[in-house]
């Protein structure tokens, strides 16, 4: 800081901000989402891509409702579970593996456990054990992080591959598909454990309901219930938290097991509702939901009904970034950039949220 004022002849000053309104809070994230799209739009032209066609494409997949729709499910059900955690200061980045574990588990209730069962037990027992399971697979990074404090970020991120290679293990392995011909693949999941879908569309809308009750459920949850107002208290202040009895443990490990539950819930709709079996790459069955979820949050600033919209739009830049691949022969990974500074962008601008920063032009001597 003295170097810059020595060298530059400015004066650095940066204070906390004590009170942050909701119309500097929403000014901020557009500005940041601006910014990302104008760097992005020079990285565009550096590779000889028109951005303005790029963009054009992009928001126009808006208007394929159908296709759009089908990639919100996945992406609302991981954000708002990530929402909570969140709000918590506790943080998943394992919604990917989470959502896998949903989808062993529909997998393993629909090819192994009731196969002959009626539509009516058979997609409830999935949907309650997708639920389970990833619950309960989000719990150990949250036990880790109550009981020995080791960090969680890294925990959630390195049991993602451990669910990889779990899917890519159960695909090629003891649950191979007998019809399958030499493919790592299991069979199809039986007719009636398939979703039904919306006539017409490949909505499977089972998923979306749940999906949209359950981002008015956790928004009721964490403003009009108690739980939620420990929630808020903890995430904000976790010293305060444990001077007014709240229970450090318990909203750890509730938050991570419900984020992780409603992950495994975006799972099971991925294989009942879309894809109808495992195989051996993972990401034949998610298109990486789970981490895109983090950006649908951030941008939702947290609020689980914001996330529906949220969602809905990053759905559109998930198949615009497909058609672009198609119709304009754009790499894969260009998308991937968009979305990657966007988030940037985000995490950059909490910075300004938080803190005002100052200069001052120092007079020489």
């Amino acid at each position: 800081m003295k170097l810059l004022s020595n060298v530059l002849g400015i004066k650095l000053k940066i204070q906390k901000r004590e009170e942050v309104s909701r119309k500097f809070d929403i000014l901020l994230t557009f500005i940041s989402i601006c910014v990302a799209l104008l760097v992005v739009a020079v990285i565009f032209l550096s590779f000889g891509i028109n951005a303005f066609v790029t963009f054009k494409q992009i928001f126009l997949s808006l208007l394929n409702v159908d296709i759009v729709t089908v990639r919100m499910i996945p992406l609302l059900l991981c954000s708002i579970g990530l929402v909570i955690v969140f709000k918590a200061n506790v943080w998943n980045i394992g919604a990917e593996g989470q959502l896998l574990i949903g989808a062993v588990a529909a997998a393993w209730v629909a090819l192994f456990l009731i196969p002959d069962a009626p539509s009516y037990i058979l997609i409830p027992c999935m949907f309650i054990l997708g639920f389970l399971f990833a619950g309960i697979w989000a719990l150990i990074p949250a036990a880790l992080r109550a009981y020995l404090d080791i960090n969680e970020i890294i925990t959630t991120l390195m049991m993602n591959y451990i669910a990889y290679f779990l899917v890519a293990y159960l695909a090629s392995g003891p649950w191979i598909g007998k019809t399958v011909w030499g493919f790592k693949q299991t069979d199809l999941i039986p007719p009636q454990a398939r979703l039904p879908q919306i006539e017409g569309t490949l909505i499977h809308y089972p998923t979306l309901i749940i999906a949209i009750v359950g981002a008015i459920f956790i928004y009721i949850l964490l403003q009009y219930t108690k739980f939620g107002f420990e929630i808020r208290v903890y995430g904000s202040n976790p010293e305060a938290a444990k001077y007014a009895g709240i229970n450090e443990a318990k909203v750890i490990l509730l938050t991570m097991f419900i984020s992780g539950g409603l992950a495994g819930v975006a799972g099971v709709g991925e294989l009942a509702g879309v894809r109808y079996r495992l195989t051996a790459n993972p990401k034949g069955l998610s298109a990486g939901y789970g981490f895109t979820a983090i950006i649908v949050a951030c941008l939702a600033r947290f609020n689980p009904i914001a996330a529906i919209l949220v969602s809905y739009l990053m759905g559109g830049i998930i198949v615009g970034g497909y058609a672009l691949q198609t119709s304009l022969n754009v790499s894969r990974g260009i998308v991937n950039i968009f979305n990657g500074l966007i988030l940037l962008s985000l995490i950059s601008a909490e910075i300004l949220k938080r803190y005002k920063i100052s200069f001052k032009v120092v007079k020489s001597k």
